[in-house]
């Protein structure tokens, strides 16, 4: 468990950073169009949420506090700021600061208690503040405070000054603990040396500890400060909302859903040089998908459907679902059918409900062979990297308070990365490009080559992402599968999403021998042991479970981790 210091340190800022440098304050993001007017119904985009007994909106508008501008000799602007505009009523529950490198995107929350509860209200004041950590230049100061919360209370964050008075009691509130999540670090955000202290001081965003489409956390959009943080650690003497509003009035109904779909969808690109198409899942099996199980052993054909497929239960083993034995039909089956394909949509809460996550789900009835990269040479597998069935998938992820797109996450083989809107390339209006991986379908924000592997070696599998003819629209495209939330009968679940088993065989590849051949073919500077090699590649390219469907996956209920 972490705790937050309060140490006073002063640091001296030196100001040697080259002519030409650009510290400008960051100008406020808008995405390319303005927003529709979403159809009412509910508390969906609607400017504020209430959380039970506590009721937040978001802040947007910002006034500068103090800009950190470099960190040992070399250029690093960051600014720190506090909310302005907050309503009669609301209070500011901490500070916000990002990179001057990026356009001003962000948010903190306000609160105000909706209870009449004279006892133990929802919000208070600090009792004072400690102070955490203090900048003292010859130009600009800056001093970091805690608030110390009564008994029973919890502070959301943290406040800057340019002076070393205390700040008022009355500029912050604590919430009461039973109302909080705990919270942990997210991203670091900058790092600032003092010439009194060995350690540096870190600044980090914070998010819920626990998060998922069950999770109650809610993000107040504030950071921490400290010396001794690492990525995901809990921090003791911070926390984060709780929405305790358990029918999630935020969330978009069903007439919403299609709309922010029809007006978010991204297009995506296949790679113009790709062989395995998407299809629809129904395609798929029409076309001569078999189910083989455990105790028989000739595979039986699966229903347009998919009723017909064992539903429920866990991923035992006893079930799987391949390709036809004869090679034609087998061919013909690898190669999908984009112009059956739709894009498989699970909506669901995130951060307690104050966002909407749109997972859309794309199926390929084939993953083809890797390409590997090692060092100069491009070396093309003829069956490493190979399985029957992909599921893969990328997730808008919807702010409730107003509707705007906020990040899109990118699922990438066994990871991903989340991407802000502000770095999303845009087609058409608001819709952002997808570009799918060659033959391994993975989802990438631009155009290129990305490497699984190592980067710094050149080694590894290649993922080549590029427009071309090959696209689906997935804001026309699409079939909404599940919204748990919306609750029972609201969406009418596809019988083949009930199916929890392996949609291919397990593969084991002869990956050693490949890479023997490999390594005899390398220049003698570039050569490297047979195990060495090996550590560098992905674990998937020596062989695979048969993947699972999307309900199966941690994302399903879950949180998109990198």
């Amino acid at each position: 468990m972490m705790m937050l210091g309060c140490e006073c340190l002063c640091w001296d800022r030196v100001r040697n950073y080259e002519d030409g440098d650009d510290f400008s304050e960051p100008q406020p993001f808008s995405l390319p169009s303005p927003l529709p007017d979403w159809p009412q119904g509910d508390g969906f985009a609607g400017g504020r949420i209430c959380l039970g007994e506590i009721e937040v909106l978001q802040i947007t508008k910002f006034e500068r506090i103090w800009r950190h501008i470099q960190l040992a000799g070399k250029a690093q602007p960051f600014t720190f700021y506090r909310p302005l505009g907050i309503p009669d009523g609301f209070f500011s529950l901490g500070h916000y600061c990002q990179s001057n490198d990026q356009p001003l995107r962000g948010y903190v929350l306000v609160a105000r208690d909706v209870t009449c509860e004279s006892e133990s209200p929802a919000l208070k004041r600090p009792l004072d503040y400690n102070l955490v950590w203090s900048s003292d230049s010859h130009d600009e100061c800056a001093y970091f405070w805690l608030p110390n919360p009564p008994k029973g209370y919890k502070a959301m964050g943290v406040l800057v000054t340019s002076t070393p008075n205390e700040p008022e009691v009355e500029e912050v509130r604590c919430v009461r603990e039973d109302l909080t999540e705990a919270c942990e670090t997210s991203n670091l955000l900058v790092t600032m040396k003092s010439k009194s202290s060995k350690n540096p001081l870190q600044i980090w965003s914070i998010q819920p500890c626990d998060r998922g489409m069950l999770c109650k956390g809610v993000s107040v959009g504030t950071f921490v400060c400290g010396a001794y943080f690492d990525s995901e650690q809990v921090v003791e003497n911070i926390g984060c909302l709780k929405n305790l509003d358990s029918a999630l009035h935020a969330m978009p109904n069903l007439n919403q859903i299609h709309v922010l779909i029809e007006h978010y969808g991204p297009t995506v690109y296949f790679h113009p040089d790709e062989t395995y198409m998407p299809s629809s899942v129904q395609w798929f099996f029409k076309n001569g998908a078999l189910l083989y199980s455990a105790d028989g052993e000739k595979g039986s054909t699966i229903d347009y459907e998919g009723s017909n497929l064992p539903r429920g239960g866990t991923n035992d083993g006893a079930f799987w679902i391949d390709l036809p034995t004869d090679n034609d039909a087998k061919n013909y089956l690898k190669k999908g059918n984009i112009e059956s394909s739709d894009l498989y949509v699970h909506v669901k809460p995130a951060l307690g409900g104050s966002f909407t996550d749109i997972a859309m789900w794309v199926f390929c009835p084939f993953n083809g062979p890797a390409t590997l990269k090692v060092a100069l040479m491009n070396i093309e597998m003829s069956k490493i990297g190979e399985h029957v069935s992909d599921w893969e998938h990328f997730t808008l992820r919807i702010n409730n308070f107003n509707g705007e797109l906020w990040s899109m996450f990118f699922s990438q083989h066994s990871g991903g990365e989340w991407v802000n809107a502000t770095d999303l390339e845009f087609i058409k209006e608001n819709k952002p490009i997808v570009y799918s991986s060659k033959h391994g379908h993975a989802s990438y924000p631009h155009p290129g080559t990305y490497l699984q592997g190592s980067s710094k070696l050149g080694i590894g599998v290649r993922n080549d992402a590029a427009r071309s003819e090959f696209v689906v629209d997935s804001s026309a495209r699409y079939q909404v599968v599940a919204a748990e939330y919306l609750g029972d009968g609201a969406v009418k679940e596809p019988c083949w999403l009930q199916y929890m088993r392996e949609w291919g065989p397990s593969i084991v590849y002869d990956g050693r021998s490949e890479i023997e051949k490999i390594i005899d073919m390398l220049p003698m500077f570039v050569r490297f042991s047979v195990e060495n090699l090996i550590d560098l590649f992905p674990t998937e390219l020596y062989g695979e479970e048969g993947p699972t469907g999307p309900k199966e996956k941690d994302n399903w209920l879950g949180d998109e981790y990198c």
